[in-house]
């Protein structure tokens, strides 16, 4: 615990291990749980298949649980 899962368009190898890295360090300094703890996935979709696999079954079903939507916090 905790166990994060990204899921966004596809990007370049750096750049994925920059955002899993400043996850995982803010995941340290603020939720307080050791290293060995954290999970982080990424899951690349292909822009054209979004809203069929993440929209449609992630994201709507999960309205209740969205911190942020649209870019705009819920909280």
């Amino acid at each position: 615990m905790p166990y994060i899962a990204i899921k966004a368009y596809p990007k370049d190898e750096e750049t994925k291990k920059k955002l899993v890295d400043k996850i995982n360090k803010d995941i340290l300094e603020i939720w307080g749980c050791p290293q060995e703890a954290i999970s982080i996935s990424l899951e690349e979709v292909a822009p054209d298949k979004w809203e069929e696999t993440i929209v449609k079954t992630e994201i709507e079903p999960n309205q209740d649980k969205m911190m942020i939507f649209s870019g705009k916090k819920k909280y």
